[in-house]
């Protein structure tokens, strides 16, 4: 056995992790599940405990990525689910196609992003990745190989639902067109959060990528203010570059000694704020490059070892656009109970997907929390219902605290999903720590028998 944790250091568990082969070997193994059961992993970029499974088997599938097909006119692309978004991205760009969704991070199976359903800066425009998968094929653990499309049970509930229906072997996806690998960004800066706010509602259809970085650091009438990011890609020019690579890894990385000193808790995090703030001037069609304005983290290989030993919990929540206000009474109870939060974003989202899934129209807030944090379980307990009684809810690919009482305010067709789900694995083969902490699968022991090859 061996310890996994997710992207947060925060949740380390201990278990069997195993690389299959193929399709036959994932058949295999969740036929003849070990006693914990299985869970489905992927890059490892979840920041809780949604792809960990203490004393059980953990699946990576990231040995997955053959290219099925590829319709360069019509901008259609079928990958197996183990292949990277910067492998995707390498091989549809030159073609003029890019991600239709894309997180903050291009270390994303294709699996992991179906699993999580995960968004991006154009959620207010093109929704989250599962609207734009046409088909996938999933194995499930009584034996099927079932191809699904949207509008089905089984698609809706695969889609954000955790990697706990079954195994995506592969997806057709539909591509976006592009002309360029640049952006065209413009950039603003807001002295308030409100300010903000009041922004993004005015500017944001006017962009197909919106977000809002938030100053959560710095003191006084400083706390709160914010720069806007703003933009598309940018149209073909005469000396257009060629794409840049992004299937690589980056040039640095933090060390792991850095690990027992968290840089991200230090003072010089508030002057960093302030000259990063004061750097921001009002910009109109600045032009960057694809890594510079979706992945700029990604730049910096293990950058989460910069919170130091304690790790970090990214806590990132939903509310609907007439709970605006519900997004500075957070911030406001984290930093009156002393919490450090190194970095904040603020973005608006659109239309929902699948039953489970965590976004849906309205206002998400995806805040880093430097750990140890003292009593910062009972502020996020109460934050929790705040969010689950206006109608919101957190997203579980980030989560490693929440309550499972809380978790069913905030969704309301979990029975459905549940239904969906035991139709799909009757014997709960498929489990999860975080499955196992929410209540999302009744943990059955034993199960199977353990397999000594693995």
């Amino acid at each position: 056995m061996t310890f996994v944790t997710g992207w947060g250091r925060t949740t380390p568990a201990r278990a069997d992790v195993w690389s299959p082969g193929g399709r036959e070997e994932i058949a295999e193994a969740l036929a003849q599940p070990p006693p914990r059961g299985i869970v489905l992993r992927g890059l490892g970029r979840s920041y809780g405990d949604v792809a960990s499974n203490s004393g059980g088997l953990v699946l990576d599938l990231t040995g997955l990525t053959r290219v099925l097909a590829f319709d360069a006119e019509v901008g259609v692309v079928t990958v197996e689910a183990g292949l990277s978004l910067a492998a995707l991205a390498d091989l549809v760009l030159p073609h003029g196609w890019f991600l239709p969704v894309s997180p903050g991070t291009r270390w994303v199976t294709v699996g992991g992003a179906i699993a999580n359903d995960v968004h991006g800066k154009n959620h207010h425009v093109d929704g989250s990745f599962g609207h734009h998968v046409e088909r996938l094929t999933l194995a499930t653990p009584r034996g099927e190989m079932l191809s699904l499309g949207p509008g089905s049970d089984e698609f809706d509930a695969t889609v954000g639902g955790l990697g706990l229906t079954g195994a995506v072997l592969d997806a057709t996806i539909r591509l976006l067109r592009v002309e360029s690998a640049e952006m065209t960004v413009d950039v603003e800066t807001a002295s308030s959060l409100d300010g903000a706010i009041e922004r993004l509602e005015a500017t944001d259809a006017s962009y197909r990528y919106s977000v809002a970085w938030i100053d959560t650091v710095s003191r006084g009438a400083r706390f709160g203010r914010g720069v806007l990011m703003q933009g598309d890609h940018a149209p073909a020019g005469e000396a257009a570059p060629a794409p840049p690579p992004l299937d690589r890894p980056p040039r640095l990385s933090v060390p792991s000694r850095i690990s027992a000193a968290p840089a991200l808790r230090s003072p010089a995090l508030e002057v960093f704020n302030e000259l990063y703030f004061r750097r921001a001037r009002p910009q109109r069609g600045r032009r960057e490059s694809i890594p510079a304005f979706f992945y700029p983290l990604d730049a910096l290989g293990e950058w989460n070892r910069l919170y130091g030993s304690g790790g970090f919990l990214q806590y990132q929540f939903v509310v609907p656009h007439e709970s605006v206000g519900l997004v500075g009474e957070i911030l406001g109870r984290l930093r009156a109970a002393g919490v450090r939060m190194p970095l904040t974003v603020l973005k608006r989202f659109g239309r929902s997907h699948g039953l489970i899934a965590f976004t849906g129209p309205g206002w998400t807030a995806a805040i880093d929390v430097a750990l140890p944090a003292p009593g910062l379980g009972p502020v996020l307990d109460e934050i929790d219902g705040l969010v689950a009684d206006a109608g919101g809810s957190v997203y579980l690919a980030k989560d490693a605290r929440l309550r499972p009482d809380t978790l069913r305010r905030m969704l309301p067709r979990l029975d459905e999903w549940r239904r969906i789900r035991d139709a799909l694995d009757p014997d709960r083969v498929l489990r999860s720590d975080l499955a196992r902490r929410l209540h999302l699968v009744e943990d059955r022991q034993p199960l199977g028998v353990d397999n000594p090859q693995r």
